[in-house]
């Protein structure tokens, strides 16, 4: 498999690290609040519950040997095909 990058052009899949799903969102905890039950489970969920559906699928990739940039990455997880790479700002 090849990411192409679009700082560095096409790279083979060994210059990357995979960083994890892209889609879910991290939850804010103020700081000296105390813990509510509530957003304890919605941490569970970010932490460990995910979907595994087949198709696409958008992913963050870091460039670690190139140009050590943060990519996301849309790829269909069943075929591994790329549709989409771009920088992540």
């Amino acid at each position: 498999m090849r990411i192409s990058c679009p700082y560095c052009g096409e790279r083979s899949i060994h210059e990357f690290s995979y960083r994890g799903d892209a889609g879910p969102t991290r939850p804010v905890t103020p700081a000296g609040t105390p813990v509510d039950p509530a957003l304890l489970a919605f941490w569970i969920d970010y932490v460990y519950l995910r979907d595994n559906n087949p198709g696409l699928h958008r992913e963050l990739w870091y460039h670690v040997g190139g140009c050590r940039a943060f990519l996301k990455v849309t790829r269909n997880v069943t075929t591994h095909a790329i549709s989409q790479v771009e920088a992540v700002r």
